[in-house]
């Protein structure tokens, strides 16, 4: 199923192909934009970011084209622009090797926030080091509690 036959099914996640085969530009772009959490960014907003912190001109309509599939030849410049933005190698967009790591990682990070687990990250990242040990030994005791050995 497509990603947009996914979306329009209602599909929370549209997961991208692993080690069958090469995406789309589009595609890609879709699961960077996806990826980001809720709420989505605007493509006007991506836009602004874009032009502010790169200085490269880029306008939310090209984006938006560029995610639709409506154009799938970016310049050199809007795909590392891209890229950029959103924190991987312009290499995710060109090579599926790059593409299946980061989707990895990103599905990674999809598991890790429907889990909750980086709210408890962050909050844990401004307690002390003996804290930290606390927390970490309390976890370590409620999964021995709830995976008993047999």
């Amino acid at each position: 199923m497509s990603c947009e036959v996914q979306r329009r099914a209602g599909g929370e996640w549209c997961g991208m192909p692993g080690s069958e085969g090469a995406s789309s530009f589009a595609e890609k772009l879709d699961r960077l934009f996806r990826a980001t959490g809720r709420p989505e960014p605007s493509y006007m907003s991506v836009a602004e970011a874009i032009r502010a912190g790169q200085g490269v001109a880029i306008s939310h309509t090209y984006i938006w084209q560029l995610r639709t599939g409506r154009r799938d030849n970016p310049t050199v410049q809007h795909l590392t622009a891209l890229a950029t933005y959103f924190g991987v190698p312009a290499a995710y967009f060109v090579d599926d090797d790059t593409t299946r790591r980061v989707n990895g990682q990103l599905d990674l990070l999809h598991t890790l926030r429907d889990a909750g687990i980086t709210e408890m990250a962050l909050r844990a990242a401004d307690v002390s080091p003996r804290g930290r040990a606390a927390i970490n030994e309390a976890i370590r005791q409620i999964w021995e509690s709830e995976h008993p050995r047999g």
